[in-house]
């Protein structure tokens, strides 16, 4: 899980200040405001680490990626390209990392918890260098440094950065580093020029595995179809559009996984197609649903609803649109893995208000039950509205919620954590959350009462 993220100068931020996040993350303000560009940021870094280039300092995208962010000029704050890109991460591990002393068998050096990483990164020559990055845990520190050289020939050479641990190095000439590996990795000089170094990779693999428990499911989804294909496959998640959505559903039902729901007390395995059915018949949105292949031995499935007990059955495409978008949403909240890192854009767009407050109660259920993190950026003051709520009924704390407002001030976002008393009250609401709904009402009342005066209807 995420515990908290930081960066300056990435696009609309100049600075967004330490964040916290928790197990439910919600980020909410006005259009443009930089909500996205927070998921933007997550996201950048886990297409570096899946790309193949190792030279890659940056994988700021292309059509394939799940985000484009340009060049280095595009994504750096107010186009100023001899800014420095600074970004921070903190997160816990599933597990804790035991790293044992390279000297001394099994004796154990370290036992980790949670790492944070720290990166800077600049724009030099027109290309991306990195000035620095290091890991950090406890009081101790690992990463590598840019020389600082005026020498042409010394510009991509570093210094490894070991705290106070007594990196021995081999004998012989003290050859500077090569450049890290993309923006996070350590070369393989770093542990063959030293005797006692050979877990750096360590924290680069947990770097590496964090990055990849994000899965995103952007605000964009599919249509619906008359006919889905699946061959037997296993889709990672449900695509970035939710066009994986029904295979993985039929993935999930053909090696019966299942998802935990806390009922009456003790725990309950459901299976994965039978919680989504659950909770689309708790929104009003169906009675049943079938996804069944057209003939037997072909890979061609039709999804069918039924809306009511006494409905005919329909495909999916001959009902209403929220069914279809709604559908990715919930697949990917109980077929993601457990300790996944769920990125959500407006998952409400497209649904009714009751629904959209119902998604709460889906992202509360998920990070209580299946130990996964949702961080969504959203629109929805029904959505919020139910958070606050369930606060107030205990069935989430404060403590396991992080709600964010975003605004624009002077061409710059800035953003203000939300904070919510034990009853769910927010005590600092930002003006314009929501729009002016009492301003409308007044307008409104004010405009009835002049025109009863006029005599008008």
């Amino acid at each position: 899980m995420i515990t908290q993220l930081h960066a300056e100068h990435f696009k609309s931020w100049k600075d967004t200040g330490a964040l916290a996040l928790a197990p439910l993350t919600g980020l909410f303000g006005t259009n443009s405001s930089g909500k996205t560009s927070i998921l933007q940021m997550l996201l950048m870094l886990k297409q570096t680490v899946e790309s193949s280039d190792r030279k890659r300092v940056l994988h700021t995208g292309d059509e394939r990626s799940l985000v484009d962010l340009g060049t280095f000029f595009d994504l750096i704050y107010g186009h100023r390209v001899e800014l420095p890109l600074r970004l921070s991460l903190s997160w816990k591990l599933p597990r804790s990392l035991v790293i044992n002393n390279p000297e001394k068998g099994k004796e154990k050096l370290f036992q980790i918890s949670a790492l944070t990483f720290k990166a800077g990164i600049c724009e030099e020559f027109e290309r991306i260098v990195v000035e620095r990055f290091v890991y950090e845990f406890g009081s101790q520190q690992f990463g590598m440094r840019r020389k600082n050289s005026k020498k042409p020939a010394e510009r991509d050479r570093y210094d490894l950065l070991h705290g106070d641990y007594p990196a021995r190095r081999v004998q012989g000439r003290a050859w500077p580093l090569p450049p890290p590996v993309k923006c996070y990795g350590f070369p393989d000089e770093a542990t063959g020029y030293y005797q006692n170094t050979g877990f750096l990779s360590d924290f680069v693999l947990a770097f590496g595995e964090m990055c990849t428990r994000m899965i995103y499911l952007g605000p964009l989804r599919e249509y619906p179809q008359r006919r889905y294909v699946w061959a037997g496959d296993r889709p990672p998640d449900v695509g970035i559009r939710g066009e994986h959505a029904v295979a993985a559903l039929l993935a999930a039902r053909a090696e019966g996984l299942t998802s935990p729901r806390l009922v009456t007390k003790r725990r309950h395995h459901k299976l994965i197609e039978e919680r989504i059915l659950a909770w689309m018949q708790e929104m009003g949105l169906i009675d049943s649903f079938s996804l069944q292949p057209i003939a037997e031995n072909r890979k061609d499935y039709e999804f069918r609803v039924k809306k009511s007990k006494t409905s005919p059955e329909v495909l999916i495409t001959d009902i209403g649109f929220g069914v279809s978008q709604i559908l990715p949403v919930l697949v990917l909240c109980y077929y993601a893995p457990e300790h996944s890192i769920i990125l959500l854009e407006q998952p409400e767009i497209h649904l009714h208000p009751s629904v959209q407050a119902s998604l709460a109660d889906v992202f509360i259920d998920v990070v209580k039950e299946r130990n996964v993190q949702v961080i969504v950026e959203s629109h929805s003051e029904h959505l919020l509205r139910r958070l606050q709520r369930r606060i107030a009924e205990r069935k989430i704390s404060t403590e396991e919620t992080a709600l964010y407002f975003c605004r624009m001030d002077q061409g710059a976002s800035k953003i203000e954590r939300l904070d919510l008393d034990p009853f769910g009250s927010i005590r600092n609401w930002p003006q314009g959350f929501f729009g002016d709904e009492m301003g409308d009402l007044a307008a409104m009342t004010k405009a009835a009462m002049k025109r009863q005066g006029e005599g008008g209807s």
